[in-house]
């Protein structure tokens, strides 16, 4: 309801995301549905605020703006055998091969 209303509103394309989705599974928790508040704040903040081409990060335990041209300059990459692809493959994540 509230991304038709935006869409209706601005004109512009907009989507909405179901956390339980997101994460592949599994209900929200609270930390979950706390973090999600948080960056739906920040964003509409944002928004009001005119501060397109931007977009809401989490940092140092804070929520922040991130410019997205900054946020994609470069790529971060992960070990391929290192603890966050091991985590991810015990929770039966599967990266395709």
């Amino acid at each position: 309801m509230v991304a038709r209303e935006i869409a209706k509103r601005t004109g512009k394309e907009t989507r909405s995301c179901v956390l339980g989705h997101l994460q592949r599974g599994g209900a929200p928790t609270v930390l979950d549905r706390i973090l999600a508040t948080r960056f739906g704040v920040k964003a509409v903040q944002l928004a009001n605020e005119g501060h397109f081409g931007s977009m809401v990060s989490y940092q140092n335990y804070q929520v922040r703006q991130v410019p997205i041209a900054e946020a994609v300059n470069r790529l971060r990459l992960v070990p391929p055998n290192g603890e966050m692809v091991q985590t991810a493959r015990d929770v039966e994540i599967s990266f395709g091969d």
